[in-house]
């Protein structure tokens, strides 16, 4: 399920939804992902392709999918107790925000 996730996310991309390019780097268990933005596309990547990433997030794929299917939002808690770990917390939000996701 969260490889289906990263593969439609270049089609559900806004363009023009960020001003600016940014990469991202997923550490979800087992899967590694890299997406980098443009103002034009999305781009997905297997593994780790650039260093460093402008924001990492490490999370599970349970956390991920209540994320991206079901609309849950980690809070401070999330990201204190370690469910969620990021560099850029406010980064992740502009990235859902990039495909049309509420934040």
């Amino acid at each position: 399920m969260i490889e289906n996730i990263f593969d439609s996310l270049p089609d559900l991309f806004v363009a023009q939804s960020t001003e600016t390019a940014a990469s991202y780097y997923f550490s979800l268990e087992d899967i590694k992902k890299t997406v980098t933005l443009s103002p034009e596309q999305c781009l997905v990547e297997d593994g780790r392709t650039v260093e460093p990433a402008d924001c990492v997030c490490k999370t599970s794929k349970e956390l991920f999918a209540a994320i991206w299917n079901d609309g849950y939002r980690p809070g401070m808690a999330d990201f204190l107790s370690g469910k969620i770990k990021s560099n850029d917390p406010a980064a992740l939000q502009r990235f859902l925000g990039c495909f049309g996701k509420s934040v």
